[in-house]
């Protein structure tokens, strides 16, 4: 427990937060404002700091009122997120309201019969000219065997303060039963708490593997120094599907299905297992890249509206390229296990048309409308920006390596250079473009065309130079007529998305299709008309479309050519030159 942030003579914005009703879903939340203004404004945020989506939170409050002592106060709703409140006098001024939580994400408010979690974005109105005051939470009666965990300061049992309001919205709150763990790492305490898990589930791997990425994270950042929080939280929430993760200041809400964690008895990691790790590492690398370093053309953050920013290839795609770096570093996993993740981001990018059609800054730009937004058009407009970032960042890495430098000494310079502030282009351009010294021009221009342009990456011969060969696989019969698929109502065969410029797209196929047949024969998985079909021959294909059935003819491209949708993977060349194999050991490890 910590000492009281605020002196007593201080103002203070309280808020208490109750359960009203667990089978309905609804937090109670009331809210006391001394010494109002006249006309005394309140707002909800309409997103929340790190997810780039209006999600309009305000949606889930109803029997909103308030009150001066006994005095009724008259409440008028300015707009979707704001209201203005009639006060007299100084008399504290109470707001109540309920607030349906039913949203199992890492990004609102959940609240059944098992467990309980809010972001604050989600729950506290924000007393318009009063953000800067302190902000006390205090948690009202919770059902018996539930526990609290959040990295929020905590003054008294069930009370919390914050700072400032946008502190009280960074530290999200976990409640119910929960497996609770703890480790030192950097000289600083981080708790993990699980709720949802197997009885199978090893706890003491899953610390000691977090804790060998966040050491490893905090030498990165600081050598021999301490990171910029006094305690660190891992909320995770574990179900039967679904998984992300929110970056905060001092914690991350995490989410995975429970296949995902480690089981006793478990001599090897699973998939699954890797994934979640890597889900942490990418969280806590936030905690640096993105809370603090973060896009100075968002500053000041703006809770009542969109935030764009050209920047988040930066922010989230050079969190991605070290998000499985420092599992390799740390001995979670061996190099040909990283190349097969690293692997993924190629494929994923090189089977997107629209990496010809947007550019890294512009896919930045429009997440709160493009990315956010995904549709069966999307592969055909957008790039991903986690994913092409995170190759903008191996490349940026590659080509310093073979300068004497390295990414890792840019990022920590940058950390130094703003003390954790926020950061222009033109500077991290600039640090890149230094520390690679007489390859320093050749670099700007390269990293103007992989941030602004949409021509290929150089990622083969790139990868060469370092013992590591890039392989294009044989790809599946969607692959090469360029469609994603998922399971249909009926045929269990439907299409996702058609890739545009496709053999898919040129037969007439779209997004919602049942695919029935293959030259008359009944299929339940495309790849089985590959026992009779020639590479490259014209076959009829039997499709529904809004109970219209349909016979299409599809023409593939001829058996040389690259599929729309190819498979790469990555492997080590043993037989590359010392000098490749020398950059690849520096790199990789030995």
């Amino acid at each position: 427990m910590t000492a009281a942030l605020s002196p007593r003579n201080l103002k203070v914005v309280d808020y208490r937060v109750e359960v009203a009703d667990l089978h309905a879903h609804q937090f109670r939340v009331t809210l006391t404002l001394p010494h109002p203004a006249p006309q005394q404004g309140f707002s909800l945020p309409v997103w929340i700091p790190g997810s780039y989506l209006v999600r309009e939170f305000a949606r889930h409050l109803s029997g909103i009122s308030a009150r001066q002592g006994r005095r009724a106060v008259a409440l008028e709703q300015r707009d979707k997120t704001t209201w203005v409140a009639a006060c007299e006098g100084p008399a504290a001024l109470v707001v109540s309201y309920l607030v349906y939580a039913f949203d199992p994400s890492v990004r609102g408010a959940f609240l059944d019969a098992g467990r309980g979690f809010f972001n604050g974005s989600s729950l506290f109105l924000c007393a318009e000219g009063r953000s800067a005051d302190v902000q006390r939470l205090t948690l009202g009666r919770l059902p018996k065997g539930w526990q609290v965990a959040t990295a929020m300061a905590q003054t008294a049992p069930h009370v919390f303060e914050a700072t400032d309001y946008d502190e009280l919205i960074d530290h999200p709150l976990a409640l119910g039963p929960f497996w609770r763990g703890s480790f030192e790492a950097g000289g600083v305490e981080h708790a993990f708490v699980v709720s949802g898990a197997w009885p199978s589930f090893d706890g003491e791997r899953l610390l000691a593997d977090s804790r060998r990425i966040c050491a490893a994270q905090i030498r990165f950042w600081h050598g021999r120094g301490k990171p910029p929080f006094a305690r660190y939280v891992f909320l995770l929430h574990v179900s039967d599907s679904g998984s992300g993760g929110l970056e905060h200041r001092a914690s991350t809400a995490l989410g995975a299905t429970r296949s995902e964690l480690p089981r006793l008895g478990e001599a090897a990691g699973s998939d699954g297992y890797t994934n979640l790790l890597g889900l942490i590492s990418h969280e806590y690398f936030h905690a640096w890249n993105v809370k603090r370093l973060r896009p100075r053309d968002t500053e000041p953050l703006h809770l009542g509206r969109e935030n764009h920013s050209t920047l988040l290839w930066f922010f989230e795609g050079f969190t991605s390229y070290y998000d499985e770096l420092f599992l390799l570093r740390t001995g979670c996993i061996e190099r040909a296990q990283y190349l097969r993740l690293l692997a993924k981001p190629i494929t994923s990018v090189l089977g997107t048309p629209g990496r010809q059609v947007q550019s890294l800054a512009a896919a930045s730009f429009d997440a709160w409308t493009k990315f956010y937004r995904a549709d069966e058009n999307t592969p055909n407009a957008t790039v991903n920006y986690y994913a092409k970032g995170a190759l903008v960042g191996l490349l940026c890495d590659l080509a310093l390596r073979r300068h004497g430098a390295t990414l890792d000494a840019v990022m920590a310079a940058l950390w130094r250079q703003t003390a954790g502030g926020p950061l222009a282009e033109t500077q991290i351009f600039d640090a890149l473009v230094d520390a690679a010294a007489t390859g320093g021009p050749a670099l700007r221009r390269e990293l103007r065309a992989w941030v602004h342009g949409t021509a290929e990456l150089p990622l083969a011969e790139y990868l060469r130079a370092f013992a590591v060969t890039l392989r294009e696989e044989p790809a599946s019969l969607a692959a090469v007529l360029g469609l994603k698929l998922s399971e249909g109502a009926f045929s269990g065969v439907q299409v996702k998305q058609v890739l545009r410029g496709s053999a898919a797209e040129a037969a007439g196929l779209a997004a919602g299709d049942e695919l029935l047949a293959v030259d008359g024969w009944r299929i339940r998985r495309l790849d089985d008309a590959r026992q009779w079909l020639q590479p490259g021959a014209a076959f009829e294909l039997l499709t529904a479309r809004d109970q219209r059935v349909a016979t299409r003819r599809v023409v593939p491209p001829g058996p040389a050519a690259s599929p729309a949708a190819p498979t790469f993977t990555l492997a080590a060349n043993d037989a590359a030159d010392a000098g490749a194999l020398a950059l690849r050991r520096a790199w990789l490890g030995g």
